[in-house]
């Protein structure tokens, strides 16, 4: 076993902690407070190429790592959780897609602009009524002289005010569970997205509501096979929880250097808090789990690179780095004490930004479902 980083990988981790510490850091704290989406730092990650770390040359990549592109996302969500979230996204929900199974001609049309930062792409999957229960879509594609007619509305969506397409799944037949995912251009007749949600964390990232009035798209514009949307989508989030993982640790990996430097410089009873067990157990524990979370992810990243089975490694990755970030962020406020409540400090946007993880992209009850069920389990339902 070799838990070396290879040169690349390397470069890729030294390449976007610069770009974060240097161009996102200015800045964090305004988009947090006022909720403002940074559209001019994804296009820039685009045009550095940071989308294309984990996707072939052929469609505008870099040779396709997922282990690179897990480092990208921890170091861009170790500045700003956010903007992590958003890149995340874009490339696993919106891009992955497309490039696991669009056609060429699909992949030239859409994949290629998105890869290059033209443009976002999202993935509309939630729906009022469809969350964990995600098969549950009742979002309605109808074939129609030559076309799919779409009808219905999808919910918390990332990144559809600026996309440039939307894979959105329906169902095409009145039977459940039969779905179709469809690409849908941000432009079509009919598509109305609204973000105006205002949410506890990841306050700058842009979370949307989609309504779908009679929006027509081609035959050409299914993704995949039709009635196969369902196994495709299931695919498409096993690996986003790879990237998710990826952002619970640079959410735990902030909260951890907060932690530490906030302790050497803070003095009660006559000298630093850091010289208190009490405070060195707490750091211990937080430094004990974020290197546990990070090894879990990286290694969940590094089967798929081997196109091996990831989807338990990938689950258990989610859900401890999800779960760890939150303990992270919770202790780095026990830390700065009555100063860690203030915003002042960024240990507060540390806490309400990794409450998302235990949600989004699978609850961490449904980590455990997955989990269980990869394990032989069966829950009887």
């Amino acid at each position: 076993m070799n838990f070396d980083w290879g040169t690349d990988e390397e470069l890729i981790r030294r390449t976007v902690r610069d770009f974060a510490e240097q161009v996102v850091a200015p800045g964090v704290r305004e988009r947090d407070r006022d909720g403002v989406f940074p559209m001019e730092l994804m296009r820039e990650m685009g045009k550095l190429g940071f989308f294309g770390i984990p996707f072939a040359d052929e469609w505008g990549g870099s040779g396709g790592s997922t282990v690179g592109y897990a480092l990208a996302v921890e170091e861009v969500s170790r500045v700003d959780a956010s903007l992590g979230l958003g890149y995340a996204a874009h490339v696993s929900l919106g891009c992955s897609p497309v490039d696991r199974f669009g056609t060429a001609e699909q992949k030239a049309r859409y994949l290629v602009p998105a890869v290059q930062g033209s443009y976002l792409a999202a993935f509309g999957l939630t729906e009022p009524e469809a969350g964990s229960d995600a098969g549950n879509t009742q979002t309605m594609a109808v074939h129609e002289d030559g076309a799919w007619v779409i009808r219905g509305e999808k919910c918390y969506i990332t990144n559809a005010g600026h996309a440039g397409y939307i894979v959105t799944t329906a169902r095409t037949s009145t039977e459940h569970r039969r779905i179709t995912a469809f690409i849908v251009p941000r432009d079509v007749g009919g598509l109305t997205v609204r973000c105006a949600y205002d949410k506890l964390g990841m306050r700058s990232s842009e979370t949307c509501e989609i309504h779908y009035d009679d929006v027509r798209v081609p035959d050409d514009h299914v993704l995949g096979e039709e009635g196969k949307g369902l196994r495709q989508f299931l695919d498409i989030l096993d690996g986003g929880r790879i990237s998710i993982g990826a952002l619970g640790v640079g959410i735990a990996q902030a909260a951890l250097e907060a932690s530490i430097a906030y302790a050497t410089q803070r003095r009660q009873f006559g000298q630093a808090i850091s010289r208190f067990q009490a405070i060195q157990f707490k750091i211990a524990d937080m430094a004990m789990e974020v290197e546990l979370a990070r090894t879990m992810v990286l290694k969940a990243a590094w089967l798929k690179d081997q196109h091996r089975p990831y989807a338990k490694e990938a689950a258990m990755a989610k859900l401890f780095a999800s779960e760890t970030a939150m303990r992270a962020a919770t202790q780095a406020v026990q830390i700065h004490g009555g100063a860690g409540y203030m915003k002042d400090y960024p240990v507060e946007r540390y806490l309400r930004d990794a409450k998302l993880l235990e949600i989004g992209e699978g609850t961490s009850e449904i980590q455990r479902l997955v989990i269980a069920r990869q394990l032989g389990l069966d829950s009887g339902s």
